[in-house]
C-alpha cells in the first residue's frame, strides 16, 4: 500500500515579528515494512537555514532558521510511504518467563528502559484498571496488552481535540471519554503500572475518517525478543500498516510537528490541513 500525506501548517502574524528557530517533527519514522518513497517540505518564508539531525531518542529533526521579519509562516510536508501488509503478532518474547507479567527486564535492557518506566502518571485508580485488565487476560503480556487496546475502544467515547495538552491518564480514565492522545497516555501509564516499558507515538493513521484530516498518536511498548511494538487504543488493535510514524518519546507533550517561538507585538492565529490518501 502507498500512503500519501499532505501536512500544512500555517502561522498568520498581526504584524511583523522576527522568528526565532523552530523545531519541525514531519520526516517519517522508518519501520522494517515501511519505505520512504518521497518527502518534500516547503517553507515560505525562505529560511536562512535548514538542519536535519537526529534527536536523543532517535527521532529525524529539523531545525530551520530565519533572518528576515515575517507576517506568515507557512509550513508544508508531503510525504509517500510504501507500507507492506504484515503479522503484528509474528513474533516470540524471549526469556519466556516474560509471556507472563510482571516480569523483569534483563539489567541491561532495564538500564536503557528507565525513563519509559517512569510511573510519575501512575496512580492507584490506573494501577487498579491495569490490573483488572490483566486479570481478565490471565496475566498474559500479548493479551493484556490487546485486551488493554480493545477495553479502551469499546468503553471509552471518542473526542476530537485540535488544540491543548492531553489530559491526565487518571482523568481520561474517569471520565471515560478523550482524544487519541489521552488514550495513548492512559494506555502508557497502565503499561508502567505493572511495569511494562511504554513510549507515545507521534503520527498519521489511514482509514480512519475521525483521523484523516490530523495528527493520531499510539503507544510502542517494548518486548523483549520482539522490541518496540505499536499498539493503538484508538483503533482498539495492535498497529500494522497503516500507521505512519512521525516520531516517538517518553514525553508525550514534546513532539508538536512545529514549535517555536518569535519576537515582536503581535498575536497569532495557526490553521493546520492534514490530508492522507491511499492506494493499493
Amino acid at each position: 500500500m502507498k500512503l500519501r500525506v499532505r501536512h500544512e501548517l500555517r502561522y498568520d502574524y498581526s504584524a511583523a515579528v522576527s522568528l526565532e528557530p523552530h523545531t519541525l517533527y514531519l520526516y517519517p519514522k522508518i519501520y522494517p515494512h515501511q519505505r520512504l518513497n518521497h518527502y518534500t517540505l516547503h517553507i515560505d518564508p525562505l529560511p536562512s537555514k535548514l538542519v536535519s539531525n537526529v534527536d536523543i531518542e532517535g527521532n529525524t529533526q529539523q531545525v530551520i532558521y530565519f533572518t528576515s521579519q515575517t507576517d506568515t509562516l507557512v509550513v508544508r510536508a508531503e510525504t509517500e510511504i510504501e507500507s507492506d501488509l504484515y503479522n503484528a503478532y509474528d513474533f516470540f518474547l524471549f526469556p519466556f518467563e516474560t509471556q507472563r507479567i510482571p516480569f523483569n527486564y534483563s539489567d541491561a535492557d532495564r538500564k536503557m528502559l528507565e525513563p519509559y518506566l517512569e510511573r510519575t502518571a501512575v496512580t492507584t485508580l490506573v494501577e487498579q484498571y491495569a490490573r483488572q485488565i490483566a486479570s481478565e487476560a490471565k496475566w498474559q503480556t500479548v493479551p493484556f496488552l490487546s485486551h488493554l487496546c480493545t477495553t479502551i475502544r469499546n468503553n471509552f467515547v471518542y473526542e476530537t481535540r485540535d488544540e491543548g495538552p492531553a489530559t491526565s491518564a487518571e482523568m481520561t480514565l474517569i471520565s471515560r471519554k478523550g482524544s487519541c492522545r489521552d488514550y495513548a497516555v492512559l494506555y502508557i501509564a497502565a503499561c508502567r503500572s505493572i511495569g511494562l516499558a511504554a513510549r507515545f507515538v507521534s503520527g498519521y493513521l489511514y482509514g480512519n475518517p475521525q483521523q484523516d484530516h490530523e495528527l493520531h498518536a499510539w503507544a510502542e511498548v517494548y518486548l523483549p525478543g520482539a522490541g518496540w511494538r505499536g499498539f493503538d487504543p484508538t483503533e482498539g488493535s495492535v498497529v500494522i500498516n497503516h500507521h505512519v510514524f512521525l516520531a516517538a518519546s517518553f514525553f508525550h507533550d514534546r513532539l508538536a510537528p512545529l514549535a517555536g517561538t518569535f519576537r515582536g507585538q503581535a498575536r497569532s492565529t495557526m490553521t493546520t490541513t492534514v490530508s492522507i490518501t491511499g492506494t493499493e
